[in-house]
């Protein structure tokens, strides 16, 4: 971050300070901060912003990146309950906020028609489940064998696999390497901006997909990744835009956001502190605000009955 943001934080040496010890900090919280500056913020938002290769000199502005900026602020919210200091929440919510830019690039429609048709196939849509049901794929190019698969049936249904969208399937299915790549290309930028980039906090973005990449890794920062894999969910399964553009979703409901939290919880990707943190901040109507804004609408009175029992 820039010197007008309480000086430059190092996320190495945040990084090195001892695990946490899990315990709920005794903090009320009425609405989940953004503890980066809005100019900053702003700024980290751009980089979602892809050249359109399709049409030279045009940009494919960053998808819904309203829903990485509420993404952020609940992460933040459910780390400060839990205890985390205030200077590593800063940078986490940073990597939050850029928690989808592997997606850079995203082709509404055509990632839609992808995926819409995925699903219908019973295909497989994140790497470790498609090496749970292709175990003779090699690590890493899941892409290349849905690619290989999937040509000429998604041909037939009316989506050619040419390499626009090759690379909205990566988006998917190689999401590690597509991030790698953006990272690779936004660094620049982000030193320019003050932000001092560490391992952990690219890790955490890929837990959701690699949960194996986090084998090992300090508590904390497994605990940060299951936060940001929670609130992520939490979002998408309200978020109005989303079951309308992809999710092929007549109605988001909250039951099934709670829900699906649940089975994450008990598939080990996420811990029963994290939903139990995240499931109070909601009862108390913290995040009351933002669903709203996902859903594009207000909650209704038994929405609202539900989200104060959620804890």
């Amino acid at each position: 971050m820039t010197r007008s943001f309480h000086g430059r934080y190092s996320a190495d040496r945040l990084s090195a300070a001892p695990a946490l010890h899990i315990r709920m900090a005794d903090t009320r919280i009425t609405c989940p901060p953004l503890l980066v500056p809005r100019a900053l913020a702003s700024k980290l938002l751009h980089l979602y912003d892809y050249p359109d290769p399709r049409r030279p000199g045009r940009l494919i502005k960053g998808y819904d990146c309203p829903h990485a900026l509420r993404t952020a602020r609940m992460c933040a919210a459910v780390a400060q309950r839990m205890g985390h200091r205030p200077a590593r929440v800063r940078l986490y919510q940073i990597a939050c906020i850029l928690h989808d830019l592997g997606r850079a690039g995203l082709d509404r429609r055509l990632f839609g028609k992808i995926w819409s048709w995925a699903r219908a196939q019973g295909i497989p849509t994140r790497p470790r489940e498609w090496r749970a049901i292709h175990p003779e794929t090699r690590y890493g190019r899941e892409t290349e064998a849905f690619v290989s698969r999937y040509r000429k049936p998604m041909a037939a249904a009316g989506i050619p696999l040419d390499l626009w969208a090759c690379e909205q399937v990566e988006m998917r299915l190689g999401y590690a390497r597509r991030l790698a790549a953006r990272l690779r290309i936004v660094k620049p930028a982000l030193r320019e901006l003050g932000v001092v980039w560490s391992p952990w906090m690219g890790r955490i973005m890929l837990y959701y997909y690699y949960p194996e990449k986090l084998d090992g890794a300090p508590p904390w920062v497994r605990q940060l990744a299951e936060i940001l894999v929670a609130c992520e969910q939490f979002e998408a399964y309200s978020n109005q835009r989303r079951g309308r553009d992809y999710y092929v979703r007549r109605r988001e409901d909250l039951s099934e956001a709670f829900g699906y939290l649940d089975t994450l919880q008990r598939e080990g990707i996420i811990s029963r502190p994290v939903v139990r943190a995240l499931r109070g901040l909601a009862a108390e109507g913290a995040f009351d605000t933002l669903l709203e804004q996902a859903k594009g609408r207000s909650l209704s009175r038994r929405e609202r009955t539900f989200l104060r029992r959620a804890g």
